[in-house]
C-alpha cells in the first residue's frame, strides 16, 4: 500500500512539475508551434514523420548537455568546458580503439572517467575558491580543446568496430534510434534528481541564495562539487555518442556545443541568475534550436545566418527574463 502510494505521489509530482514548466513556458511553446506551421507551410519536407523522428536524433546531444547544463545554471553557475569534454572524450575513446588496440567495452568507460575527471576538476576549483565558473570552465575549455588537438595530432581517427557503431547509429524496439532512448534516459534521470532528491531541492535553494543555504546547514561546496561532476559526466557521454555516430575522433568536435546547450536552458525559462529553472522548459527550448537549425538547413539559409537567427533568439530570451524580474 505504502509503495503504491508512493508511486501515486510521484507520478502527481512529476505530472504538476511538467504542467508547471509548460504554463511557464506558453509563450515559446506558441512560439515553437507557429514557427513549425511557416515551415511546414514552406517546405514540404518538414512537417513529415521522417524529418520529426531526424530532429530528435540531431538534438539528442543537445538535451543530454541542456540537462546537467541546468542544473549548473540554476545552481548560479555556467559551465564553457562542455564542448571540449565532448571532444576530449570522444577521441580519446577512439584513440584507445584504434590505435591501441583496447576493446571498446573498455574504451568507453576510461574515456567517461576521463571527461567525468574534468568536471570533477572544475567543481574541485570552483567550490573551493571564489573564481567565477566562468573563468574556470573558459579556462578547460581551452585546455580541453588543445589536449584533443594534440592527442589526434589534427587529423581525423577512424573507428571500425560493432559495439561503437552500434551506439552511434543502431536502433532498438523495432526500429527507434538509440539516439531517443539516451535522450529518455538522460531527462528522467535528471528530472528525478530536481524534483525528487534532496541534491534537487539544495541545487535550487543554494542557486536562490548561497548564504542563506549555508547558513541553513546546506553543504554549498558539496552541492558545487556534485553538480559539476554530474556535468562532466553528461559531456563525456554526449562525447562518446557524438564520435560514435560519426565512427571517428575529431578533435573539433564539440566546437560550440556549449552555447547551444546555454541557448537552450536559457530559451526554457532557466534564469541566469540561478534558483529558477524547470527541465520541462529546457526540453522546449532544446525542441526550438533543433527546429530552427533543421527548417533553416532545410531552406538553404547559409550557416552565417544561421548563427545570427540563433543569436537573436536567446537575445530575446534574456530580455524576456530581464523584464520579468523587473515586473516581480
Amino acid at each position: 500500500m505504502e509503495v503504491k502510494r508512493a508511486k501515486e505521489n510521484w507520478f502527481a509530482s512529476f505530472g504538476k512539475s511538467v504542467l508547471g514548466g509548460i504554463k511557464s513556458n506558453g509563450g515559446i511553446i506558441i512560439g515553437l508551434i507557429i514557427i513549425c506551421l511557416i515551415l511546414g507551410i514552406m517546405t514540404d519536407s518538414f512537417l513529415t514523420v521522417r524529418n520529426f523522428t531526424n530532429i530528435m536524433r540531431q538534438i539528442s546531444i543537445n538535451v543530454i548537455l541542456a540537462c546537467g547544463m541546468t542544473m549548473v545554471i540554476i545552481l548560479g553557475g555556467i559551465d564553457l568546458s562542455v564542448g571540449s569534454i565532448i571532444a576530449v572524450s570522444g577521441c580519446l575513446c577512439c584513440g584507445l580503439i584504434t590505435n591501441v588496440g583496447i576493446p571498446s567495452a573498455a574504451a568507453i568507460p576510461v574515456s567517461i572517467l576521463a571527461g567525468t575527471l574534468v568536471g570533477i576538476f572544475n567543481g574541485f576549483v570552483v567550490s573551493r575558491t571564489t573564481i567565477p565558473p566562468f573563468i574556470v570552465t573558459l579556462a578547460m575549455m581551452n585546455i580541453g580543446r588543445g589536449f584533443a588537438r594534440i592527442y589526434t595530432k589534427a587529423t581525423t581517427i577512424l573507428v571500425d568496430d560493432e559495439l561503437f557503431t552500434f551506439i552511434g547509429s543502431g536502433t532498438v524496439l523495432g526500429g527507434v534510434p538509440i539516439h531517443i532512448i539516451y535522450m529518455i534516459v538522460v531527462i528522467a534521470a535528471s528530472a528525478l534528481i530536481l524534483n525528487r532528491t534532496k541534491l534537487g531541492r539544495n541545487i535550487y535553494a543554494v542557486g536562490d541564495n548561497k548564504q542563506a543555504a549555508s547558513y541553513s546547514g546546506i553543504n554549498v561546496k558539496r552541492v558545487t562539487m556534485i553538480v559539476f561532476v554530474i556535468m562532466g559526466f553528461f559531456a563525456a557521454c554526449a562525447g562518446i555518442i557524438s564520435s560514435a555516430r560519426t565512427f571517428s575522433g575529431q578533435f573539433n568536435v564539440g566546437e560550440g556545443a556549449e552555447m547551444d546547450a546555454i541557448s537552450a536552458v536559457v530559451l526554457g525559462g532557466t534564469s541566469m541568475s540561478g534558483g529558477i529553472g524547470h527541465l520541462s522548459g529546457t526540453i522546449i527550448g532544446c525542441i526550438v534550436i533543433g527546429v530552427l537549425n533543421n527548417g533553416m538547413n532545410i531552406l538553404g539559409i547559409d550557416s552565417s545566418w544561421q548563427y545570427v537567427v540563433k543569436g537573436v533568439v536567446v537575445l530575446l530570451a534574456v530580455f524576456i527574463d530581464y523584464f520579468k524580474k523587473i515586473k516581480e
